[in-house]
């Protein structure tokens, strides 16, 4: 028999447990992210770095996170539309590659949360206000160091023994007018502690580079060291070929002008700047505001040497210079 005082007891205790119950069933928050490219193919490495960087936190595709991919095909008209997409998909944040990505992703929206992997010069370029308190709704990693141009210029000394006019190519305005200062500055003094004299080279765009290498060629420079640039990585394979062609020993700032046969490069890890993104991106989700994440410089640099274009150059890299490159292609 069931007294009143037990069936009421029961009767509360089954009440308490119905939304315990029902709370238990439901499934955690999938994590919708948006990741906005200018140029996917070839540079696959960076979309697996950040989604290695996403394993390595515990988030594994189509279980917690769904990630909207939108590639723009190298065509930087493309990128508000893509932009406007995934803001309409109503993901939690946008990953953006890059300067051109960020910036139209932050035209699109001042409060969805905006991480940026590569942005050479977020300041300049008003993606923030500043990189140790970055205001709004953007932050990530830059991508550029202004001291990287005399890093390059001593390992092409080192490359290169004997070398002392060297030309650099730079896109006018490709940076943003204070960091071209900085980086031809940094070259200049650079240069002087090394004992070269540069030859300051534009290229505004690809139809100037047959023009820029016939200059380089008529001032007899004996190597070359190409700046960073979106449009420079972009048009590495003819800029590689260009630099065969007129046999010049040329150092990039990426490591994918190498894989695509040129001599040397040094520069930031860029995979590993996409890898670190994935740690913005999981704060963000959890609930910081990418205005209070400070955006970090670069902290892995690599030497990738090339000896099948020293060979063709007729070069033979010292053997302290190959013993410090992080890869060597033989």
């Amino acid at each position: 028999m069931v007294t009143r005082r037990t069936f009421v007891g029961t009767l509360a205790g089954g009440l308490l447990a119905a939304p315990l119950a029902a709370e238990g069933q439901e499934t955690a928050k999938v994590a919708r992210i948006g990741f906005l490219f200018l140029n996917l193919a070839p540079n696959p490495h960076l979309k697996e770095a950040f989604r290695q960087g996403l394993r390595d936190l515990g988030y594994v595709e189509g279980h917690n996170v769904v990630i909207e991919y939108r590639d723009a095909e190298g065509k930087l008209e493309r990128l508000p539309a893509l932009a406007a997409e995934l803001i309409a998909l109503q993901v939690d944040v946008i990953l953006a590659g890059g300067t051109p990505q960020a910036l139209a992703a932050k035209h699109a929206s001042r409060t969805l949360p905006i991480v940026f992997a590569a942005a050479a010069d977020p300041v300049t370029d008003g993606l923030v206000t500043s990189l140790a308190r970055p205001g709004g709704n953007v932050t990530g990693l830059a991508s550029l160091n202004p001291e990287l141009i005399g890093k390059c210029l001593e390992q092409l000394k080192q490359a290169v023994p004997g070398v002392n006019r060297v030309a650099v190519l730079w896109p006018p305005g490709g940076l943003g007018e204070r960091t071209d200062k900085d980086m031809l500055k940094g070259a200049e003094v650079a240069a002087r502690a090394l004992g070269m004299r540069l030859q300051f080279v534009e290229a505004r765009g690809p139809d100037d580079f047959d023009r820029a290498f016939s200059e380089m060629t008529k001032a007899r420079a004996g190597a070359l060291t190409v700046l960073p640039s979106t449009m420079f990585l972009n048009e590495r394979r003819r800029l590689v070929d260009l630099a065969a062609k007129n046999r010049l020993p040329t150092v990039f700032p990426n490591r994918d002008s190498v894989d695509a046969g040129g001599l040397m490069s040094y520069g930031p890890n860029i995979a590993d700047n996409f890898r670190r993104a994935a740690t913005y991106v999981d704060k963000i989700l959890r609930g910081a505001k990418p205005g209070d994440l400070p955006v970090e410089r670069p902290t892995k640099f690599e030497l990738i040497i090339n000896l099948k274009t020293a060979k063709a150059l007729g070069l033979t890299i010292p053997p302290s210079l190959l013993q410090r490159a992080d890869q060597v292609i033989e």
